[in-house]
């Protein structure tokens, strides 16, 4: 397992977070098609369908289906924009998004693992009810992805007599996984984006505390009315008779939580000034140019330490601490492998959404707004529809960059945002935040959470029975309330 380890961490030693150069060849949105949008469509039915009516074909080949896929983009860009254009794209993605996202997702899930409760934990309405809860609050400070790998085994276990365990799963997703992370720019990616455009920190606090209450104590509710109707319909749930104490093992793993939040707040807050002078006369805060893309010194060191974090976890965890928590390797994998395939055929998505009313979703992109005015609740509901099943953070960026179009330079687009508009970024931000529970392929952590309850033998329900019976009738509801409410 350390040579594996090991081969992880050579293959992210060039995951740096990088600034791309307007002067680099790019994909030009305004001349793609939607037929550009079928590799990426085809990832995603393959996703839905395959695990229902091929599991075993799928359990075994997902990562060659997902190549198929990026292959079939990659040879057709070769093909219509030449090489230096694919390699750019290619490596933009690679180097600016994929690469930094696992960098960060391995180091969570290398290190929540490494943290187990300990104790008895019987899995009664309340008690489930009060980990999601907590995990809940978690979200925001450590991620949703860090927290959603703190609890999510420990609620497993809690759950292991209980013969009703999906639904704890699914609002597990909703809120941990998903929801949680309203509060700060740690939670989730789209508000980190913003953060680093120069929103404040505690912007998103103060603007998403109200909708993400009325979310919260919405689903909680919710959530404990159904596991108590099902838990009522069980047998009674055999409690221990020797009832062992709450506990920790592997605490020090905590600290390490603490330096990837302290790693991740590095990035945003340190600008070096140590000025690089490249060969073509350019001058930048980098000592590397790859293609028309730069090295940020901050984003260097974000990763070196998210590194050398997992390699402290990994070496110092306690063996017996990882298999009490039944740790593999194969949750990480899956996302690794699904995810490459996702992030290389949304390219063309993300190209024509970024040029606006010049692209194929040009009636998209006019929607939100009327008579030069934004229509919130369309900058809602479209961020969030898109965040479903592109990549949230970019969706969230090209919002952000349409609603601030208008914003004079001498004030900026984040403070335009925030004090011109603020109702405007808070329909981006929760469109893109609260929208990821739509579906497993919203939010990273979600289609992790699935895939460690299924290593756990829970059968979760596929793409289309997550969202159809769980998404559609509990969360769209909730949605049309935070419309009415707040915009």
């Amino acid at each position: 397992m350390k040579q594996k380890l090991f081969y992880y961490f050579i293959l992210c030693l060039p995951g740096l977070a990088f600034c791309s150069d307007q002067d680099a060849p790019h994909l030009i949105g305004a001349d793609l098609s939607f037929i550009w949008v079928i590799p990426f469509v085809g990832i995603l039915l393959s996703i839905a369908i395959f695990p229902l009516i091929a599991p075993y074909f799928w359990h075994k080949n997902f990562g060659k289906v997902s190549l198929f896929w990026a292959s079939l983009l990659i040879i057709s860009l070769l093909a219509y924009v030449g090489l230096s254009v694919t390699v750019y794209e290619l490596l933009h993605v690679a180097l600016l998004e994929y690469i930094p996202f696992i960098i960060l997702l391995l180091a969570l899930f290398t290190i929540s693992g490494g943290v187990r409760l300990t104790g008895t934990l019987v899995g009664k309405p309340i008690t489930n009810t009060l980990i999601i809860f907590v995990g809940t609050i978690f979200a925001s400070w450590m991620g949703t992805t860090g927290a959603a790998m703190l609890l999510i085994r420990p609620l497993i276990r809690a759950n292991s007599n209980r013969n009703y365990k999906v639904h704890t799963i699914v609002f597990f997703i909703f809120l941990v996984a998903n929801i949680g992370g309203s509060l700060t720019p740690l939670g989730d990616p789209p508000l980190f984006l913003g953060f680093l455009k120069g929103v404040d920190f505690f912007w998103t606090t103060k603007a998403l505390l109200e909708p993400m209450l009325v979310m919260v104590v919405c689903l909680l509710i919710i959530y404990f009315v159904l596991d108590t109707y099902l838990n009522n319909k069980e047998d009674p749930i055999v409690v221990p008779e020797k009832n062992y104490k709450i506990g920790l093992e592997g605490t020090f793993n905590l600290l390490l939580l603490g330096g990837i939040i302290l790693s991740v707040l590095m990035s945003g807050f340190w600008k070096p000034h140590t000025l690089w002078h490249n060969s073509n006369g350019t001058e930048g805060i980098s000592p590397l140019l790859i293609f028309g893309t730069y090295v940020e010194l901050q984003n260097l060191a974000r990763d070196l330490l998210l590194l050398s974090l997992i390699f402290i976890s990994w070496n110092l965890t306690p063996k017996l601490i990882r298999e009490a928590n039944e740790f593999t390797w194969f949750p990480i994998v899956e996302v690794a492998k699904l995810f490459a395939g996702i992030f290389v055929t949304i390219i063309p998505a993300i190209a024509i959404l970024k040029a606006g009313t010049h692209g194929a979703l040009s009636s998209v992109i006019e929607s939100v707004s009327s008579g030069g005015e934004p229509v919130n609740y369309m900058y809602f509901w479209l961020t969030g529809i898109l965040s479903s099943f592109l990549d949230n953070a970019p969706t969230y960026l090209v919002f952000f960059n349409i609603a601030g179009s208008s914003a004079p330079e001498s004030i900026g687009i984040a403070n335009y945002l925030m004090h011109e508009i603020p109702n405007t970024l808070l329909a981006i931000s929760l469109g893109a935040v609260f929208m990821g529970a739509n579906t497993y392929i919203g939010n990273a952590p979600n289609f992790m959470v699935k895939s460690i309850a299924e290593s756990s033998g829970i059968e979760m329900p596929s793409f289309f029975g997550y969202f159809f019976k769980w998404a559609l009738p509990i969360l769209i509801p909730l949605f049309i309330l935070i419309s009415f409410l707040f915009f």
